[in-house]
């Protein structure tokens, strides 16, 4: 395969595209984050990288503490606003409709509209040039009900989460290649995990074809 060198750059994409939000004293900000991910399990650990200019980066360094809201397509452009006006200009939750909700554990808000709300307490803060990694513990998970299937299962693929790929937002569709571990499955197995796919699929089906009352 023919390839081009470039000079070195932030160039792992796709990325998470969320809305972190945050709190010092008595006031409440938002801030848009493509530089997110997860560097343990147990605690499960997670990290954001903020530039050292934002607006929301004194606020976490001071509290300690900021919730990862993963919202859903129909969302991003107020995603978008987010990541391009700061909260030293303007209320984000006001301008975008946002409302605002008490965590379990953080006194940082959580974004009720988005789908999945991670409450994450900072447990290290590595310095770089032009940004600061927080590395946080999740401690709290709150899932929206409409992603739980019958059997309790929480569907993320349901979602229709938000990344960041190379300037531009995208929708991750449910077009799923393989679950873990599906390249070494053996064809019993594999069997098996179609038809429980076939059967979750098509009680999805009858479920949204039943009329409401």
């Amino acid at each position: 395969m023919k390839k081009r060198v470039m000079r070195p750059g932030a160039m792992l994409n796709p990325v998470p595209a969320v809305l972190v939000s945050c709190r010092d004293k008595e006031k409440n900000n938002l801030i848009t984050i493509a530089w997110t991910g997860i560097v343990n399990s147990e605690p499960p650990m997670t990290y954001i990288s903020v530039r050292k200019s934002r607006f929301s980066h004194e606020m976490i360094k001071n509290s300690g503490e900021f919730v990862i809201n993963m919202v859903s397509e129909e969302l991003t452009p107020k995603l978008d606003l987010c990541g391009v006006k700061s909260g030293r200009d303007i209320d984000k939750f006001s301008e975008c409709g946002f409302k605002p909700v008490k965590g379990e554990i953080v006194s940082a808000p959580m974004v009720d509209e988005a789908v999945v709300n991670l409450e994450c307490i900072v447990k290290d803060v590595i310095e770089y040039p032009s940004h600061d990694m927080f590395v946080a513990e999740i401690v709290k998970v709150h899932a929206a009900d409409k992603l739980f299937d019958e059997t309790n299962r929480l569907c993320l693929e349901e979602a229709g989460l938000v990344c960041f790929c190379h300037g531009e937002y995208y929708g991750i569709k449910r077009h799923p290649i393989g679950r873990l571990g599906y390249s070494v499955m053996r064809p019993k197995t594999r069997r098996r995990v179609n038809r429980e796919t076939i059967e979750r699929k098509r009680k999805k089906r009858n479920s949204a074809k039943e009329p409401r009352r």
